[in-house]
């Protein structure tokens, strides 16, 4: 959940730093007193954009437990996960564009995303034996455990980042490698290869949109057209229910795990891919570009990511599901809002202070001085 998104969906550059927007490159560039080296702006559309996707990471979330015996929250269930990780990515992608392998990068790279990979996968695992009861679960950091995945995912994309950019066919050849990806079941749970796979054609695309794409998205006759596609959708969504399993949409199994013959994972790749950027799409258009309340929290978005699975995974535990009521629309609606305030809670500042030393450590100890 990429800051991919982290953005992720939501890492390290999502949060220290954003390209300006157009407004801001302009001012500085007619301002006469403006320093050589300006502070960077971050551009509230995608802090926005990424906070709106991690509210809707928590709800999904917190549906989870609310799918049996509902077909509604299972369309809703399906339509979140059709859109916010690949939200997430898309806007992952595009903010990894600059990234060349220099020691600079390679820095934020270990300590915006490797690092807080090691903690949270340690974490995890001991709150799990807890949760789950299994004392005995070990620990390993080449299986990630729950949201862990995409951190280990978008370490390896940015690491590759300067392949997609020099390689004449970037789209179709991650496109190729994640239809592949949904042929062998075999490729196991290692670094959960598969999904990285099967997820990198959005990083990619990432990689290749320009600002003016997101302002096309953004025009007035994109946001109402978003409106009867977004509803066409849940309506689409609501209707495959019976009939569709929502699990293409985590692209974390292969055809065959999913009791399907092999030619369909390369065809519900391209059916997923194109559904889910027409939701990205409409999603965008309907983010808001100015500063709103929850701008600044779109900075803290890796840390909501991270923390709100302990509260979704003890929800479990502590029985808060329990009570029947808890499975009619009201029970649906709580949930949603309860999950979207603790997100809420966990990207903001006094949050992304406390827990900065593990999710962005300094550790100017290891890293070599360059000029």
């Amino acid at each position: 959940m990429t800051d991919t998104v982290r953005s992720a969906p939501p890492a390290a550059e999502e949060q220290q730093g954003q390209l300006p927007s157009p407004q801001a490159r302009q001012a500085a560039a007619t301002t006469p007193t403006a320093e050589p080296n300006p502070v960077r702006q971050r551009d509230a559309f995608f802090d926005n954009a990424k906070y709106l996707a991690i509210v809707m990471v928590a709800a999904g979330h917190a549906w989870e437990p609310l799918r049996e015996g509902s077909r509604a929250v299972t369309a809703m269930y399906t339509l979140v996960y059709a859109l916010h990780m690949p939200a997430f990515i898309v806007i992952a992608g595009y903010f990894s564009r600059t990234f060349d392998a220099g020691p600079g990068r390679i820095k934020r790279l270990v300590t915006g995303i490797a690092v807080p990979y090691v903690v949270f996968e340690v974490a995890y695992t001991l709150y799990t034996r807890w949760t789950d009861q299994e004392p005995d679960r070990p620990i390993s950091l080449l299986d990630p455990l729950y949201l862990t995945w995409f951190l280990a995912a978008l370490f390896i994309w940015r690491l590759t980042t300067p392949i997609w950019k020099s390689v004449r066919w970037p789209l179709p050849l991650a496109l190729a490698l994640a239809m592949l990806a949904t042929l062998s079941p075999s490729i196991g749970n290692d670094l959960d290869l598969q999904r990285t796979l099967q997820f990198l054609p959005y990083f990619v695309l990432g990689l290749l949109v320009k600002p003016e794409h997101f302002r096309l998205v953004r025009r007035r006759e994109a946001r109402i057209l978003a409106v009867p596609v977004s509803a066409c959708a849940l309506a689409m969504a609501y209707w495959a229910v019976p009939t569709m399993s929502y699990a293409w949409f985590f692209h974390d199994d292969s055809a065959e795990e999913l009791a399907a013959p092999d030619w369909y994972g390369p065809v519900m790749t391209l059916a997923t891919f194109g559904c889910s950027l027409v939701l990205v799409a409409c999603f965008l258009a309907w983010v808001p570009g100015r500063r709103m309340w929850f701008t600044v929290l779109g900075a803290g978005t890796l840390y909501g990511y991270l923390l709100h699975g302990f509260v979704a995974q003890g929800a479990k535990f502590w029985g808060w599901y329990d009570p029947a009521w808890m499975h009619r629309p009201i029970g649906a609606i709580t949930a949603t809002l309860v999950a979207a305030a603790v997100v809420t809670v966990l990207c903001t500042p006094p949050v992304q202070r406390t827990f900065r030393c593990v999710m962005e450590p300094r550790m100017e100890w290891a890293f070599r001085r360059f000029r």
